[in-house]
């Protein structure tokens, strides 16, 4: 190995310029196999709860949830996979391990992790699953964290989740309490929907993001199901 002068690659260079220019990034997961077995079983647990034999295709499967579960039975869906998920010891180590390289730049190597790790399933056309326009730090967590967001599925324009790019969110979040008070969470996604991106991530890959951002979702209007995972990581 030659002398060094510096401690960061040119690649973690790049890495860390991103993320401080958009606020998030997205990137191979750094273990493909682990999110494999990871799928499979989140299939296999939906399976189980809805009385079905096991699947070929998990990817399919996943996209069409909406044409076989009523959104009425969606939650109890939600909560079986999520309970039996982070009862298994191995599923912490391994969601970590798909993002590790690039939080150990981004957010240090010495980190804490949440306790359990969140599911959304968002179905196609599905009112009932929104989350409005918002920063995590004002509901009381850390502005000093950042979300590992992992997909099951390929998302895209609305089946993906929303952000507001940092300078416009500067703009707003002094705004923000008059918006509010104004029109509500309503207001607040009519202040930003012309600058909100929508952020592709395909199977694959993990976004890693700062809740300091404004983010959300809407209805998903692409006639496939969204499957995605999440968790926070602080120094």
């Amino acid at each position: 190995m030659p002398l060094l002068d510096t401690f960061v690659t040119q690649g973690e260079e790049a890495l860390m310029a991103a993320f401080m220019a958009d606020g998030y990034v997205v990137r191979p997961v750094a273990n493909l196999e682990g999110l494999h077995i990871l799928r499979a079983e989140v299939v296999c647990a939906a399976c189980r709860h809805l009385g079905l034999p096991p699947v070929d295709e998990p990817g399919t499967f996943l996209n069409q949830m909406h044409a076989r579960l009523e959104v009425a039975e969606l939650n109890d869906l939600r909560l079986a996979i999520y309970n039996h998920m982070n009862a298994q010891s191995w599923f912490r180590p391994t969601y970590y391990s798909f993002a590790k390289p690039y939080l150990d730049i981004l957010v240090g190597n010495e980190l804490a992790m949440q306790n359990r790790i969140n599911l959304s399933i968002q179905m196609a056309g599905d009112t009932s699953s929104l989350l409005a326009a918002h920063v995590d730090a004002f509901s009381g967590e850390t502005p000093f964290q950042a979300v590992q967001w992992l997909p099951l599925v390929d998302v895209f324009e609305t089946k993906a989740m929303f952000l507001l790019p940092p300078a416009k969110n500067r703009e707003v979040i002094p705004r923000l309490r008059d918006i509010m008070e104004i029109g509500g969470g309503e207001a607040v996604f009519d202040a930003i929907r012309d600058d909100i991106i929508w952020v592709p991530v395909p199977y694959g890959h993990v976004l890693i993001f700062s809740p300091n951002l404004l983010h959300g979702n809407v209805v998903n209007g692409t006639g496939t199901t969204r499957w995605s995972m999440n968790t926070r990581f602080t120094g």
